[in-house]
């Protein structure tokens, strides 16, 4: 057998189109990456933080005064909170790419289905009776949206969403469409994934300027930015450093940083809330720096078992923090007297509290289940 060609690094050039490697350039199977997990439950308190005091709105009902005004300081922070989900949208670049690969169409599709969906229609059940109990914090929606909702499409359906962060979920369910469709049902390797970057990325750019809405939203100019970096942040995780990688990252990085500075700042007077441009980019670059620090390894002692269940923990906490966590401060709150930081406190663990609950009698036994049975019912198509 002759020899792989390498790069200048060292690193060995990537497989053949069509064809995946059996194991990772780094040699020996892929182990679990902990610090992925701790980053993503980071992540999900960041946006936690800017529901409870990052923002006005119904949380300023629940508090009986703006967040700004209970918590003058923390809430300067807390506004930045927001930016957790394309801290989210990096890590989910290098988790898809990393969990695609070597699957079939069929297994990357179950894996999805049965990862997203048991505890997102728990999420939906306890939040409706939550609002059905307690009115005046939020409005349970009419019975026909929420079976909508059971679907994960009431956005593009039009429908009032149960779960005010299910907007993250229909752009994370377009990110999946996308790279199911262009990659992952030819096979995920090397080249097709760079190439899958290279594309979408040119894409996201020309949409910038179509004012075309079915593009927009097929492409996601705003969010492509962020996935693309975690795709290519994966492939050095892989494969080694190389010039193309990082300058799909750099390019990534700039973009969205862009993105998220027009989206989250705007001059002149900004009420009880403002952000400062450099504060979105750094944050911004961040989150870049630390999913890059895992993908060259310089979290591997970071192994801690603890931060494996931290990452089970973020899906459903973040599904229910936001509206039970306002119901939670106006009955401790405002009902109870519970000052101010205990009341924060509280809704803060309450939450991981029902987040683990719904880990472990939910996710952890029917997650499987599902799968098992999508397995059974599929269509050989899928594999």
């Amino acid at each position: 057998m002759s020899s792989s060609p390498s790069t200048l690094a060292g690193v060995p050039a990537p497989p053949a189109p069509g064809t995946a490697p059996a194991t990772p350039a780094r040699g020996g199977r892929q182990s679990r990456l902990q610090a992925l997990d701790g980053l993503r439950l980071v992540a999900a308190l960041m946006v936690c933080l800017y529901h409870y005091a990052g923002r006005g709105g119904p949380v300023s009902a629940s508090w009986h005064q703006t967040p700004a005004h209970v918590f003058p300081t923390l809430s300067q922070a807390a506004t930045y909170g927001c930016l957790g989900v394309q801290f989210f949208f990096v890590i989910s670049g290098f988790v898809i790419c990393m969990s695609s690969w070597g699957r079939t169409l069929g297994d990357f599709f179950r894996s999805r289905v049965a990862r997203l969906y048991p505890a997102y229609w728990v999420a939906l059940v306890l939040v409706t009776a939550a609002a059905v109990a307690l009115p005046v914090v939020v409005h349970p929606v009419r019975p026909d949206e929420f079976l909508v909702n059971l679907t994960m499409f009431q956005q593009p359906m039009g429908a009032h969403r149960v779960l005010g962060v299910c907007w993250t979920l229909w752009v994370e369910v377009r990110f999946y469409v996308l790279f199911a469709l262009l990659v992952v049902v030819r096979g995920v390797t090397y080249r097709r994934v760079v190439l899958f970057c290279c594309v979408w990325t040119l894409a996201a750019v020309v949409c910038r300027t179509s004012g075309n809405a079915l593009t927009d939203q097929l492409v996601m100019p705003e969010y492509a930015p962020f996935f693309i970096g975690g795709l290519a942040l994966y492939l050095i995780h892989r494969f080694g450093s190389d010039l193309l990688l990082w300058g799909i990252v750099a390019a990534s990085w700039l973009l969205g940083q862009s993105n998220a500075t027009r989206g989250l700042w705007h001059p002149g007077a900004q009420g009880d809330f403002h952000r400062e441009p450099w504060v979105i980019l750094a944050i911004v670059t961040l989150a870049f720096a630390a999913v890059a620090a895992v993908a060259l390894g310089w979290t591997r002692r970071a192994n801690w078992p603890w931060l494996v269940t931290a990452g089970a923990l973020t899906y459903p906490f973040y599904l229910v923090h936001e509206h039970l966590g306002w119901f939670v401060i106006r009955v401790l709150h405002r009902g109870l007297g519970l000052p101010a930081w205990p009341t924060l406190v509280t809704a803060v663990a309450g939450m991981l509290a029902l987040a683990w609950l719904i880990h472990r009698f939910v996710e952890k036994p029917f997650g499987p289940r599902l799968k098992r049975a999508l397995k059974r019912t599929g269509p050989p198509a899928l594999g």
